[in-house]
């Protein structure tokens, strides 16, 4: 308990930064939807001229930009970006900052085993993720309530905003596993932007080219909002990928960093 503390105290200015930041990010987008709807004849015929290929990897939807979930879906892309490097930070460092520190021989000489140890750790991150997503999604609803110009399916928005949680879960696996796996890593937020964007990317690339082999790649196309609106319900099938990542690099990391020579 005491180890799950001090981890959930360490992470407590960096929980705060993000939430705040994604809660600011969406205040400012919404905050121009009232304009945005008012003159969306006029906007429509600017977003048409640009290139299928822009509007696709921006998640630019003709057909829904103009509602207020059609509008956040496009804002929530960046959100999420936000969302999994934070996620993939605190994975990164749960267990290359004893080495970076130069702590892991006093943590490790405890009378506790290897597995409490990267529990404790898992098990902060994980709160510190979970009270981000419970004030965000608590913030975004009342700003989406305060701007909204006509009424919006909450249960949808909340749906939406959700997927940043499942997202979270499985940069934050990855992450984790990166941490067991490497001997000493020098930067993790060098670490943490270089695969993040990696993903970003690789799903950009996969919306421009229709390419269904590549939404499997990146984690980021998991959960389209497009789709989540239109069906009002998750793809199952990436769900279920979701949930099998999220497993197994979990239990790699533990499986590695109990018989990782830690220096």
């Amino acid at each position: 308990m005491n180890m799950y503390l001090h981890e959930l105290k360490t992470y407590r200015k960096s929980t705060i930064l993000w939430t705040c930041s994604m809660i600011g990010l969406v205040l400012l987008f919404l905050s121009m939807f009232p304009a945005f709807s008012r003159e969306a004849a006029e906007f429509k015929l600017v977003l048409e001229g640009f290139p299928d290929a822009v509007k696709k990897s921006l998640g630019l939807s003709l057909e829904t930009i103009t509602t207020l979930l059609g509008f956040y879906s496009y804002v929530f892309l960046y959100v999420t970006l936000c969302g999994a490097i934070q996620a993939m930070h605190l994975g990164v460092s749960i267990i290359s900052k004893e080495s970076r520190n130069k702590t892991a021989d006093f943590l490790l000489t405890k009378p506790v085993t290897r597995t409490e140890v990267i529990t404790a750790k898992l098990l902060a991150a994980l709160t510190s993720l979970i009270l981000t997503n419970m004030v965000f999604m608590t913030g975004a609803a009342v700003i989406a309530s305060m701007v909204a110009t006509e009424s919006f399916s909450l249960k949808l928005f909340l749906m939406i905003s959700l997927t940043m949680f499942f997202l979270q879960l499985i940069f934050l696996a990855l992450g984790t596993v990166i941490s067991s796996v490497a001997p000493k890593i020098k930067s993790v937020l060098s670490v943490s932007l270089g695969t993040v964007f990696a993903f970003f990317i690789i799903g950009m690339f996969a919306a421009v080219t229709d390419d269904n082999a590549l939404k499997y790649v990146s984690p980021f196309k998991y959960f389209d909002p497009a789709e989540i609106v239109k069906n009002s319900s998750y793809d199952w099938r990436f769900l279920g990928i979701s949930i099998g990542i999220v497993i197994s690099a979990t239990a790699a990391s533990f499986v590695i960093f109990a018989k990782k020579d830690v220096s």
